[in-house]
Order: C-alpha cells, then structure tokens, then sequence
C-alpha cells in the first residue's frame, strides 16, 4: 500500500524543488531562519497570553487564538522543508510528503481565510449591535463558527489534492517552486490540465468571493456605523480598534488573489515564488506583530503575564 501511494501513475515517486538561484543559498537560508524563528515566538506567545490570561477569555480573542495558531500551522508546512532544501544540493521532497505538505497547506490557508470572514463578523457584531453583541458573539456560537472555518478548509483540501494528485507526470518531476503548490505540479503535467486550472480558478474565487463578500458587508455597516458617531474621539478610536484587522485581511487576501485566483496564477512561477515567499512566511510573522501592537487588550495582557513571573 505505501509504495502504490508513493508512485502515482507516471511513476514519480518523488519531486524536485528548483526553488531560488543557488548564490542567494546563505543569504536566503539566514532570512527565512530569522523570519521563521519570529513567526514561531511571535504566534506561540500570542495563544499562551490569550490562554493565561482571564480577560482575554471572550469569543474575539479565541478566535485571535486560533488565526495564531494557523499561522503557525501553515509556516511550519513550509518553513523547515524550505530551510533544510535551501541548504542541500538535492532539494528533493516525496510524492507522499509532497502530497502531505499541500494538504496542510491547502487546510489552513483556506481556514485562515474564512476565519478572518468571521472574525470581521465578531467585529460587526460589537460595533453595529453593542447591546446585542453578547449573544451574537457567544462561545458557543464561536466555537461553531471556527469549526466551519476549519471544516471548509478541510473540504477545499480534499477537493484539491483530489484533482491535482490524480494528473499524469510522465517523469517530470521538477518543480519551479519552492514547495508543492497547485500552479507549479499543473504546470509539469504532461495531460491536458484545462479542466484543474478552470476548476483552481473557479474554487479559488467561489473561496474569496464568499469571505470577502461577509468582509465588505460587514465593513459597509461598520463604516456606517462609525460615521454617526459624534465624537472625533470615538471614531477615531473605532477606527483604530479595526485598523489591524483590516491589515491582516488586505495582506492575506491581495497576495491570496495574485497566487491562485488571477488567470496568469499557472502561467507565472517566477512571480509566484516571490509572492509565496511573503503569504507563507512573512504573514504569519507580521499578523501577531499586528494584532499585538494595536490592541491594547492583548498589550497589557503580556505586561501582566510578564509580571506574573
């Protein structure tokens, strides 16, 4: 059985990472060491604080909890890998740990991405309808919501594994990436791949479609909202109290769009692996360095565990 998973029906048991231009090898290595180390202190400290902390123990901050925690998920598929390849002259990954590490992939980067979706909800909920806002946002209602973020993401991989680990290779094993992504294992196919590429493209956009569709709805009413607010103050701090939010959301969903939803997503691997790079290392670096900074909540919560000690 784990041979027949490992050679698909071209024979390929295993893929080749071109990945970056051999001279940038040390440069490249100590970058992604420094981002990945920063990722791991960064989304580990963010879900202790949120767990020790009593205050932070509402629906906002759960979900909080779990964006870290994809994020840290979802680099540590690709970081190490990446780091280890960057280093040997092989650069070699298994048709089962290739096959693996998209499937996680897949899993929580789609998860992240509607667990932004109601996280904006969260926010609507608390701005839009303050009295209301205990029982829009109640923990179990919470927990319901994030386990539909993860369920969709866990769908959306199924899906795609199944469409692309059933192509043909025919050999060719070399991918023009750095780790195992629908757009680079199309584009060394030797069938016809136009049904998975309409199919990426039309799953990709039904993803951000929806998500972004509660995200800008939500974000109408919330504008709408703040602008009857009579005070400068009170607007301005309204504003403030969504500004990482909206951050977070335009890196994830720009760079999301250019990777897999524009049609030139296949065509353009060089321009892919640049984009790569940043949504799936530097995201999750910077989105608990984003939430921590402007959120005053989440700032006095690790001066007192701080102080605990």
């Amino acid at each position: 059985m784990k041979s027949e998973f490992n050679r698909n029906l071209s024979g390929v048991t295993e893929f080749v990472l071109l990945g970056f231009p051999p001279k940038l090898q040390i440069l490249l290595f100590l970058g992604f060491l420094l981002v990945y180390v920063v990722t791991l202190v960064g989304n580990i400290s963010m879900i202790v604080v949120i767990k020790m902390d009593s205050r932070l123990q509402m629906p906002m901050y759960f979900s909080l909890r779990n964006l870290s925690y994809l994020d840290l998920c979802y680099s540590t598929v690709i970081a190490p890998k990446t780091l280890a390849n960057v280093l040997s002259s092989e650069q070699k990954i298994s048709y089962r740990g290739c096959a693996v590490q998209f499937f996680s992939f897949a899993l929580s980067v789609t998860a992240e991405g509607f667990l932004l979706a109601v996280m904006t909800c969260g926010q609507f909920s608390a701005i839009c309808s303050p009295l209301l806002c205990p029982g829009h946002t109640s923990p179990e209602l919470c927990v319901q919501l994030v386990t539909g973020s993860y369920t969709c993401g866990c769908i959306n991989a199924v899906v795609q594994i199944g469409f692309t680990f059933s192509l043909r290779f025919c050999g060719e094993n070399r991918l023009d990436h750095f780790f195992c992504d629908v757009p680079a294992l199309i584009k060394i196919s030797c069938v016809d791949t136009f049904v998975n590429e309409v199919g990426l493209c039309i799953l990709s956009a039904l993803i951000v479609i929806t998500t972004t569709t509660v995200i800008l709805v939500s974000y109408a009413y919330i504008l709408s909202s703040v602008l009857k607010i009579p005070s400068t103050h009170g607007r301005s701090r309204t504003f403030s109290t969504c500004g990482s939010h909206i951050a977070a959301v335009s890196l994830f969903y720009g760079t999301g769009f250019f990777m897999y939803a524009q049609p030139g997503a296949i065509s353009s691997p060089g321009e892919n692996k640049l984009v790569a790079v940043f949504y799936t290392l530097v995201i999750p670096m910077l989105n608990p360095l984003i939430y921590s900074l402007r959120n005053r909540d989440v700032k006095d919560a690790v001066k007192r565990v701080l102080h605990s000690k």
